[in-house]
């Protein structure tokens, strides 16, 4: 099991992502609440449960899930696929 996929920001899935980002943008906003205007809104806590379940099912799915079959490209020799090389 590679943890690496827990913590470091290249190996984070898309869902492990939007959730650290999240998390960091409300931290950002509630201490701008709190520092300025001495208030936050009701239930605003919820916003950091909500975040950590969006990264808990984007760990799962980076840990468990099925990698996705690597795209392979065909690269043809102009020697094979010559235009000019056709029967007549």
């Amino acid at each position: 099991m590679d943890f690496n996929k827990l913590y470091r920001p290249s190996a984070l899935n898309s869902f492990q992502f939007i959730a650290v980002t999240g998390l960091i943008m409300s931290a950002g906003a509630h201490l701008v609440l709190h520092f300025f205007t001495k208030s936050t809104p009701v239930g605003y806590n919820w916003l950091y449960v909500c975040w950590a379940a969006l990264y808990v099912g984007g760990t799962l799915i980076n840990l468990f899930g099925k990698p996705a079959a690597p795209h392979h490209h065909h690269h043809h020799d102009d020697d094979e696929h010559d235009d000019h090389d056709y029967a007549h």
